[in-house]
């Protein structure tokens, strides 16, 4: 185990490079204000270093809403830090105090969006978790499909495409007209209940079509996994503790 010293006084810190990155990107990414002893005591417990860009989220920033808040990358947020965000260490359920035998049990949920979809980072082992993709790898349970996708980058290639551009063509099927004026509406510990539901024949055929409404998320991935067990007879996994 290193000590906290080891992980955040580096040479090559990746904070001000992602800094310059998110002020350049082509979408709007509003970084939240930090907590500090919460990024501290958050970066010890993950065991990386201030030269990642998830050490350097996890250190600097109390979270990203990336698209007008169509996708929340968790931090480490100050307490009562705007649109009620949550921070990575609640989202993980990571123990009051460091503890070095603790890991996350089937990977890392680094992010949400607004419909429900999950990022996660791979563990050590995500065949053992039903997860595709690679150890370290960054995957995506799509709330249209129902399904884990391995998206083929870790987790700074992941950051780095997301404030992009990319985000309009990965969700093309999935945004319908006026889309920004709600989820501004949003706070960060809401998502859009979509009916009829994504996966149906129905919103697939027309999204703009469906009615939506806000919801708390930890109610939209409920019904996520419920539909899931329902249909394939599988449970997703850990989703986010919302």
């Amino acid at each position: 185990m290193r000590e906290l010293s080891q992980l955040i006084d580096v040479e090559e810190p990746a904070w001000p490079e992602l800094r310059e990155t998110l002020d350049a990107s082509p979408v709007s990414v509003e970084v939240l204000p930090a907590d500090g002893d919460l990024g501290r005591a958050s970066i010890l417990q993950l065991q990386v270093t201030a030269r990642s860009y998830l050490g350097a989220v996890v250190l600097h920033c109390g979270g990203l809403l990336v698209d007008d808040g169509w996708v929340r990358v968790f931090g480490s947020p100050a307490s009562g830090a705007a649109h009620g965000a949550p921070g990575l260490a609640g989202m993980n359920q990571f123990p009051g105090r460091f503890d070095p035998a603790w890991r996350p049990e089937t990977g890392l949920v680094v992010a949400h969006d607004v419909l429900g979809g999950v990022f996660a980072l791979n563990g050590a082992a995500p065949a053992g978790a039903d997860r595709p993709g690679a150890p370290g790898e960054v995957v995506y349970f799509a709330p249209d499909s129902l399904r884990w996708e391995a998206l083929g980058a870790g987790h700074s290639a992941w950051l780095a495409w997301l404030v992009s551009g990319a985000l309009d063509e990965f969700y093309a099927a999935l945004r319908w007209p006026g889309w920004r004026e709600e989820v501004r509406a949003l706070n960060s510990s809401q998502g859009l209940s979509v009916f009829p539901p994504l996966w149906s024949a129905e919103a697939r055929r027309d999204i703009s079509a469906t009615s939506r409404r806000a919801v708390p998320m930890g109610e939209l991935l409920g019904v996520a996994r419920d539909s899931c067990r329902q249909f394939d007879g599988v449970d997703p996994g850990f989703l986010g503790a919302v």
